[in-house]
């Protein structure tokens, strides 16, 4: 990829302000909306999306939130299309996979990671933020649980902004196939790869940077040598915000036994653990995700502004 960016894909919607930022060549940030239909309790959920669209036109750049409305996917949404997505238990979650049958169908689909990174890459958008990356589910040797969000990560060239991998994954077995996979993954101000609600997993991450426009001078390397892939960028959850590991593994351990117990799988597994682990962390994990995801939208409104 070069610093001109693709025409945005015509079956897309794209919002008037994020049209316009496109075509002009200012900088955008595409939001997931798998965070606000399955990750977060109503009305907590529309007002954090809010939020975190002030935060990254705050910080100079236009916000793009991603889903599917009608069978269309659209990026940009306004007040009542948050609303929607936070409050009607019948929107999906549609992860890659899912995007031509939402499509055809007409129906409304929350965007995962994967699906959110591909429509980003469909319309030009360069810098998505996020709260975790998905990846390999622990006990994957038997489950064959792999998140769809690797594989995006290895073909879609747009910088993912997030705290680390969900720290209901493992994460050593993530990063192994995100190295397999020949994506560069990039710790901003950390040697110590983050595990979302702390600041540290123990694991020493692959490479390192010190700020936004570090991160955007490696993506623009990256993509200029031809290299169409996704940069994993880790951005620490602020030390002030935190869950200390001890107390979010044994939270963790617990949420994954209850999981265990009533035999989920797949694309139920993880909106299950993150709302039983917001039961038994008494709130404060919800806490810390909201944080978290502050902090990354004002990380990646700085980034897309480097790149831009």
């Amino acid at each position: 990829m070069t610093d001109a960016r693709r025409a945005p894909h015509p079956a897309l919607t794209l919002a008037p302000e994020v049209a316009e930022a496109l075509a002009r060549g200012g900088p955008v940030v595409a939001l997931e909306s798998t965070i606000i239909s399955h990750g977060m309790p109503y009305p907590r959920n529309v007002a954090m999306a809010r939020e975190v669209e002030g935060i990254v036109r705050e910080s100079g750049a236009v916000p793009a939130t991603v889903a599917v409305l009608g069978g269309r996917p659209t990026l940009g949404l306004g007040d009542d299309e948050l609303e929607l997505l936070g409050s009607d238990e019948s929107v999906r979650k549609v992860s890659v996979r899912d995007l031509g049958h939402v499509v055809a169908t007409g129906g409304h689909g929350a965007t995962t990671v994967a699906s959110t990174m591909r429509l980003a890459g469909l319309a030009g958008i360069e810098v998505f933020v996020t709260g975790g990356l998905g990846g390999v589910h622990r006990g994957a040797e038997s489950s064959m649980d792999v998140s769809a969000d690797l594989t995006e990560l290895s073909r879609t060239p747009v910088a993912v902004v997030s705290a680390g991998v969900k720290s209901i994954l493992d994460i050593e077995r993530t990063l192994e196939v995100l190295e397999t996979l020949g994506v560069p993954v990039v710790g901003v101000g950390t040697d110590d790869f983050p595990s979302f609600f702390s600041r540290s997993s123990g694991v020493p991450v692959p490479m390192r940077v010190d700020s936004p426009e570090e991160v955007a001078a490696l993506a623009r390397a990256t993509w200029d040598l031809g290299l169409d892939c996704g940069i994993a960028v880790a951005n620490p959850v602020p030390p002030e915000d935190e869950m200390p590991r001890e107390e979010i593994d044994e939270v963790i351990a617990r949420a994954l036994a209850d999981a265990d117990r009533l035999g989920l799988r797949g694309k139920d597994i993880t909106p299950y653990l993150l709302g039983r682990i917001v039961e038994l962390s008494g709130g404060r994990s919800l806490e810390t995700n909201i944080a978290l995801v502050r902090h990354n939208a004002r990380v990646g409104a700085a980034v897309a502004t480097a790149l831009a």
